[in-house]
């Protein structure tokens, strides 16, 4: 199944705050991502759905190791552009809201090149 951006915003969503707080029901979700109930509930069935993540008895969500790595790696796009973006001198919430925007976009071997040699050029 093929996730569109929206999904992996949901999954990186439910990553953030299951480290935060350790456990996540889709009302902290919505009011994370400051969307409607009805909207996390369509984007939780979709997402158990395709095998990302798990619902238990007491409606907690729980990512499956699929919907993991893709919530790891969307997130550490999304650190790594929003830091670049407000290293470069752009204001944070621009840098916050231009990251979610690339995090999509760009391939993970393009991320990966991307980010080793941003680090290698900071290491000289």
């Amino acid at each position: 199944m093929k996730l569109h951006a929206s999904g992996e915003d949901y999954l990186e969503a439910i990553l953030v705050l299951y480290k935060k707080t350790g456990m996540v029901r889709s009302v902290d979700v919505a009011r994370h991502m400051e969307v409607s109930k009805p909207s996390v509930c369509h984007a939780v069935a979709t997402l158990k759905e395709g095998g990302f993540l798990t619902m238990d008895e007491d409606f907690f969500l729980h990512l499956t190791d699929l919907g993991r790595e893709i919530a790891e790696q969307t997130y550490e796009k999304h650190r790594f552009f929003t830091a670049l973006l407000t290293e470069a001198g752009v204001d944070p919430a621009s840098a916050e809201r231009d990251a979610c925007r690339m995090e999509h976009v760009i391939s993970q071997e393009s991320f990966e090149h991307l980010r080793d040699a941003y680090n290698a050029h900071k290491e000289e």
